[in-house]
């Protein structure tokens, strides 16, 4: 075992997006980062996700520790195996004698169809990586936030979406997956309670993403830059802008805070 020389943090959707600017954010705030993801080649389709959406490489996710300048390593776990992910949790907290922060950020779009022509494999892969994912997550690293020495002050954040607000057509299994996210950190933070442990979610609007690519692609519009409308500012999210936000949720927010969904979607109007 290697023990951290400050806070260890887990990251699930690491390779890229706002998993890999949360990463590089809290790296350089001196906190050892664990990267997860489950790297795809080029050519392998994930089930349940066709085109356009295209998932992390394995090149992403070398990029994004890289990028952690030291403090960044690598995990394949794909977040819908339960027992994966807890081995991954396991390594980490074993090896670095601690786990202090847990992120939840990966996540997969795709849709198009009412939900009534929605098929059953999309339906699953939506609750499985954006919904069971979480759950996996949380089962597997709370334990390791709770077994600190008093006062706690173990933090877990989830990335929701503005779609846990507002139903969007075409994309109701992914709707109803970020719905279950919100309340599932509630119901966490209301479990939680004085423990010291805290559960909070962002939820982004249109921000420039792989998967705001898909969105477009499902909306058959041209390009992400159609989404800009949608918001009061005006423009796209940036991934870093949602990073900056876990990152003060993960260092700097008040103990205070849980149960809480805190929109970063520019004033998203749908």
């Amino acid at each position: 075992m290697t023990a951290a020389d400050g806070p260890v943090a887990v990251i699930t959707g690491a390779a890229r997006g706002m998993g890999a600017h949360t990463a590089r954010r809290l790296a350089a705030r001196g906190v050892t980062v664990a990267l997860l993801d489950r790297p795809h080649d080029a050519a392998e389709a994930w089930a349940g996700l066709p085109e356009p959406y295209r998932p992390a490489t394995a090149e992403d996710l070398e990029k994004a520790v890289d990028a952690c300048e030291g403090r960044g390593e690598a995990h394949v776990a794909d977040v819908r195996d339960g027992a994966a992910v807890q081995r991954a949790v396991d390594d980490v907290a074993d090896r670095h004698g601690r786990l202090d922060l847990v992120v939840a950020a990966a996540g997969a779009l795709t849709g198009g169809p009412p939900l009534w022509e929605t098929s059953t494999e999309v339906w699953d892969a939506m609750l499985g990586v954006n919904l069971t994912g979480v759950f996996h997550l949380a089962h597997a690293a709370v334990p390791h936030l709770l077994a600190a020495p008093t006062p706690r002050h173990g933090r877990l954040v989830a990335v929701a979406s503005a779609a846990a607000h507002h139903g969007l057509p075409g994309l109701a299994a992914y709707t109803a997956a970020k719905h279950g996210v919100a309340g599932l950190v509630r119901a966490m933070a209301a479990e939680l309670g004085p423990t010291g442990v805290t559960a909070n979610a962002v939820a982004p609007g249109s921000t420039r993403t792989p998967m705001l690519e898909a969105s477009a692609a499902v909306y058959a519009v041209e390009g992400p830059e159609a989404f800009a409308g949608q918001s009061r500012i005006q423009r796209l999210v940036e991934p870093d802008e949602v990073a900056a936000t876990i990152e003060w949720l993960c260092l700097d927010a008040p103990a205070a805070l849980t149960g809480t969904v805190i929109d970063v979607d520019g004033g998203f109007r749908p």
